[in-house]
This record gives structure tokens, sequence and C-alpha cells, in this order.
């Protein structure tokens, strides 16, 4: 864990020594979803490959890319693309930019994804605020060592998702008429998409959407203190009684449409986040 730690602080310090102001806001965006922070002001931007100690994203439509700037008068740090676990990451390599931008000092953390639909009732496209996760990639960030200076050995997880930010995001939605649904995202390991048998279980065990990230993530954000919101782009549907394949093609294509829908929620969020509540 020192060796570690280490890593995150020459990494922290590096950033530091780049970026005008320091960030309170973290996003991060997953499959094809990229384009959900190009509302950003840019004061600094790099490659991953060129930050000290980060991972590098191998999967498609990752631009990664870390930037930072501001943000409806906020400064934010933001990464366009994510680490997962079937890339072989560990969940310490996957959860490494959390601890960075902890050390930067971010007290509040705003993922996107790209997820399967559980739910009958949503549509492809929808954007759904998490309410709550369930943790089934056989993996957690807190396994080992615990950072004292991070967090507390065992985190309370009953509100991982901030109920605040959760209902600015909604408001967010009723301002620009833009239908939000609300459910409970599985973390899978992946890669291989989910097998009927086990679309019926994750629909039977309280799941509405399904995806290969973010569990990881929030975890370390929650160990970290941070306040967390949670957004899913529904891609696709997962019927058990009519399954139909899934392409990556089709998955990214949905999430590119979606984006800018999701950049206005994410910008509405943040413009409206008050830092005597959130911080």
């Amino acid at each position: 864990m020192a060796n570690y730690k280490d890593k995150v602080l020459e990494t922290a310090e590096f950033l530091k020594k780049r970026i005008q102001k320091l960030p309170e806001i973290g996003l991060l965006t997953g499959t094809g979803l990229g384009e959900s922070t190009e509302d950003i002001e840019i004061s600094a931007s790099f490659e991953y490959k060129d930050i000290p100690h980060f991972p590098v994203s191998t999967v498609e439509s990752h631009h990664g890319r870390l930037v930072t700037g501001g943000l409806e008068s906020k400064q934010v740090i933001a990464m366009q693309g994510r680490f997962h676990l079937y890339e072989g990451y560990a969940p310490c390599d996957v959860t490494f930019p959390i601890r960075v931008m902890q050390e930067l000092g971010v007290n509040t953390l705003i993922l996107s994804n790209a997820a399967g639909g559980l739910n009958l009732a949503f549509n492809t496209g929808d954007i759904m605020i998490i309410s709550d996760h369930i943790n089934l990639s056989g993996s957690n960030p807190l396994v080992g060592p615990n950072e004292e200076t991070w967090g507390i050995r065992f985190p309370d997880m009953t509100c991982v998702y901030d109920k605040n930010l959760v209902q600015l995001a909604e408001s967010a939605g009723r301002d620009m008429d833009i239908h939000l649904r609300k459910g409970v995202y599985a973390g899978l390991k992946g890669p291989s998409l989910e097998t009927p048998a086990e679309t019926r279980f994750l629909k039977i065990i309280g799941a509405d959407a399904v995806g290969f990230s973010t569990v990881q993530e929030v975890i370390a954000a929650v160990h970290a203190g941070m306040k967390v919101l949670g957004l899913s782009t529904i891609t696709n549907i997962n019927n058990p009684d009519n399954p139909m394949p899934a392409t990556v093609e089709e998955i990214i294509e949905v999430a590119g449409e979606a984006a800018p829908r999701l950049a206005k929620i994410i910008r509405k969020v943040i413009k409206n986040i008050d830092a005597n509540k959130i911080g």
C-alpha cells in the first residue's frame, strides 16, 4: 500500500504543478460518452500515457485523456475514458484516478457509463440515475491493508449515491424536458455479455441495468468521503425471453447519441451544486 500511495502522491504532485486551479468536482465518462465533457473550458489536457503511473485505456471509444478546467463557475477534472477489470487491470489500477482526485481535493464525483437495460419499461437511449448498485464483479478496491489517511476500514454503503445530487439530476431533467429513469445498477466483471439466464437472475435480484464499470470507482470514492452521482445511458434492452444480440458498435452509437443530453444534465447539476451542502 505504501508504494501504491507513493505513486498516487507522485501523480497528484505532477498534476498540481501543471493545472491552474485545483478541482473540486471529478467527472468520469464511459463508452461512447467522452463528448459529454466537451462543455469544459479546458485549462490543461493530458494524455493518460503522459501521466506518471496512470493506466491507459485499451477500449474502443475511450479517448484516454484527462482534462481540467472550468464548468459553470466550478473547477473540474474530467476523465475521458476509464479502466476496467476485464482489461486485466487490478481494482487498485481501476481506482487509481479516484485516489489521485482525492489527493487533489475533489469532493464530488459524477460518473457516467453505458449499460444494458434489464427493466423492460426502459427504452434504448434512456438515461438512468443510479439509485444503488450491486457489486457482482468478485472484486473490491478496498481489499488489502487499509490506508487510514484515505478512509476508514469499513465504510458504510447504505447511501452510496448522494440524495441531494440525485435530486439535482431529477430537477435538471424536469427543467430541460429530458425524461430520466432511476434504478439499480449491477456491476459485472465482463467482458462477455450476459446470457439469458444471467439476465433473468439479475432481474430477480432487483437490477434495472447492468455494466462492466463504475462500481469499483464508486466504492473508492465512498471510502474517500466523496459525494457521488451515477448516470447510466441505456444502450440496449436485455429481455431474457426474447434475447437480441448486441454489438459494441451499436452500443457506442447509442451512447454517442445520448451524450449531448447527458452533458446537459451534468452541466445543470454542476451549476446547482451548493458547495456548503456538497463539500
